[in-house]
Order: C-alpha cells, then sequence, then structure tokens
C-alpha cells in the first residue's frame, strides 16, 4: 500500500500533461503561428505583451514581421542534428558560458552535501548526542518539515526577488550553517560531558542548513538551469546538468557514512561547507540574472567572460549566431 499510493501523483500527472500546449517557440519553427499566438495570449498578461513576443520569436526565426498567417513555411527547420557539437566541441562564447553555469549549478547543490543531511539526519543528530528512537523520529521529521515549508516560501520570493540574489543569500546561509555545523559536532566528538548548548546548535543548524538550501539552493537550480538554454540545445543540456546532479548525489550518499568515519563527522561538514563556499564564488562570477528575460534576450546576458578578448565586430557575429540557435535556425558551427 505505502508503495502503490506513489502512483495516484504520477496519474495526476499523466493526465496533466495531456492538456499542456506546446511551447509558442516549438510552434513558430514548425510555421505556425495561429496556434502560437493562442498559447501567448493564454500565458501572457495582454494581447499587446503576446504580439511582442510573438515578433521577437518570428525575427529569431527568421519569419518576416508582417507575416501574420495561421500557417506559413520555414526554410530552415530545427533537425536536432549538431546539438552535441554545439554544446561542447564548437561551442560559441554564449553556450560554453551557459553550459558552465547550468553544469556548476547542479554540481554544487549536490556537492554542498543536502542529500547527506536529509538522509542521514538521524546519524547527525545521534552523533550530536541524541538519544532514544523518539526523539530521533521528531528531529528528523523536523527537517521534512523545514524543508517543505521553505520550498514553499521560495516559489512566492523567486519572482519578486530574482534568482541571483536569492541564490546568493542561500549558498551563504549555507555556509554558515555548515561551517557552525561542523564546529557544534567537533565540539560534542572532543567532550567527555553532555554539552546541552552544542547540542541544541547542532539541531539548530541542520535545520537552518535545510532551510536557507531550500528557499534558494534547491529550486533555482532546476529553475535556472531549465531557462537559460537555447531551445535547440535545451533537451540535451537539461539532460546533462540532471545526469551531473544525479551523479553527484549518488557519489556524496553513498561515501559520506566512511567520509565520517575517516575524518570525522565534523571534518565532513567542514569539507561540505568549504564546497559550498567556493559553489558562492562560482554562481557569483558565473551566473548572471535572468528574471524576467526571454529566450531571445537571454544569449546577451552570457559569454562576457570569453567576449572580452575579442573585437566588435566577432562578438556581434557571436551574438547573432546564438540568436538563431535559439529557435534552432543555425545549425553552423
Amino acid at each position: 500500500m505505502m508503495l502503490g499510493v506513489g502512483a495516484i501523483p504520477s496519474v495526476i500527472l499523466a493526465v496533466g500533461v495531456l492538456a499542456m500546449p506546446e511551447s509558442p517557440r516549438w510552434l513558430v519553427m514548425r510555421g505556425r503561428l495561429g496556434d502560437a499566438i493562442k498559447v501567448l495570449n493564454k500565458t501572457s498578461d495582454s494581447k499587446e505583451e503576446a504580439q511582442l513576443r510573438l515578433a521577437e520569436i518570428k525575427q529569431a526565426a527568421g519569419i518576416p514581421e508582417d507575416c501574420n498567417d495561421d500557417v506559413v513555411e520555414v526554410k530552415v527547420k530545427n533537425t536536432g542534428e549538431g546539438v552535441w557539437k554545439e554544446l561542447f566541441l564548437y561551442p560559441t562564447p554564449a553556450v560554453r558560458h551557459i553550459v558552465i553555469a547550468a553544469l556548476g549549478i547542479h554540481f554544487f547543490q549536490q556537492a554542498s552535501g543536502v542529500d547527506a543531511v536529509v538522509l542521514y539526519s538521524p546519524t547527525i543528530f545521534k552523533k550530536a548526542g541524541i538519544n532514544g528512537d523518539t526523539h530521533l523520529l521528531i528531529a528528523t521529521i523536523a527537517v521534512g518539515f523545514v524543508k517543505t515549508l521553505f520550498i514553499l516560501v521560495a516559489t512566492f520570493m523567486l519572482d519578486r526577488y530574482g534568482r541571483r540574489p536569492l541564490l546568493l543569500t542561500s549558498v551563504g546561509g549555507m555556509v554558515v550553517s555548515l561551517l557552525t555545523l561542523a564546529v557544534s559536532l567537533t565540539i560534542i566528538d572532543h567532550s567527555n560531558t553532555k554539552l546541552n548548548w552544542a547540542i541544541g546548535l547542532s539541531i539548530a543548524t541542520v535545520l537552518s542548513y535545510v532551510a536557507t538550501f531550500s528557499i534558494g539552493a534547491g529550486p533555482i537550480t532546476w529553475v535556472y538551469s531549465s531557462e537559460i538554454f537555447p531551445l535547440r540545445l535545451r533537451a540535451q543540456g537539461a539532460a546533462c546538468g540532471v545526469v551531473v546532479n544525479r551523479v553527484t548525489s549518488g557519489v556524496i550518499s553513498m561515501t559520506f557514512l566512511s567520509l565520517s568515519k575517516g575524518i570525522t563527522i565534523g571534518g565532513a561538514f567542514f569539507l561540505f561547507g568549504g564546497i559550498a563556499t567556493i559553489g558562492w564564488i562560482f554562481f557569483y562570477i558565473m551566473l548572471p540574472e535572468t528574471q524576467g528575460k526571454t529566450l531571445e534576450e537571454m544569449e546577451a546576458s552570457f559569454g562576457k567572460i570569453w567576449r572580452k578578448s575579442k573585437n566588435t565586430k566577432e562578438a556581434e557575429k557571436d551574438n547573432a549566431q546564438v540568436a538563431q540557435v535559439q529557435l534552432g535556425t543555425n545549425v553552423s558551427t
């Protein structure tokens, strides 16, 4: 029964998918302007905004602005060829920046030890000095409750404050929580007496770590990595991000107990705190703000690190190429 209940959300999701419209950009790529404007009218605040967004997509797709037929012929169509080359072998500066940002945010999300805290919270609390199955269960339930609560908070803050400020604040809180947890667990480990203040501090920092993670690094990783890839590269790029995320999660989950035995549990969290600190620096340097930007505007936010060494003409050429890649209208390298 416990496992069978999990089928209920899957059925609801499957039914919901049937009602999902195609992306307006995908529809424009197929020349289906009439269907695209219907979707844009439903997802825009006004018809004027929908027309403006349609004009931007048509321009990137190479369709004349004055063409308003429901179905038009698109000369250059996206066939999905050469995507891996464009991602990893011959990327433009903007695409290279996007790939590094997407893979990096997935890596640091998991390498900062969130699965170690969530999956092994009973072990952490036991090391902190909490005894009794009931007390351990209550503390573990508190972790799940705080995680869920602050994910809900994040849904209201994400578009109000933007991705970048929320992410940097979140990871900063994670760093402070991890280092404080490491110090408190190390003190407990080297003490011959029960230190209630250290136990309380350990519990508080575990909860603060989960809270700060859930308010930023948790949800923003998936939002950010899904919205920065050009449409032509999105499926493969997002898939690579998920692979990095799950592989890193698996490594952390399978090595945490051995790591805590090898360098002590406090040492393990010092390590996670160091990785989170590197992650904060990476996010500060590599991740521009993307809030409110369309796919057609997104590429201008990326590639600046590598464009500094190029002259203006070459930079403009890269801009034009990536704008075409947004809708798969350029397959050359």
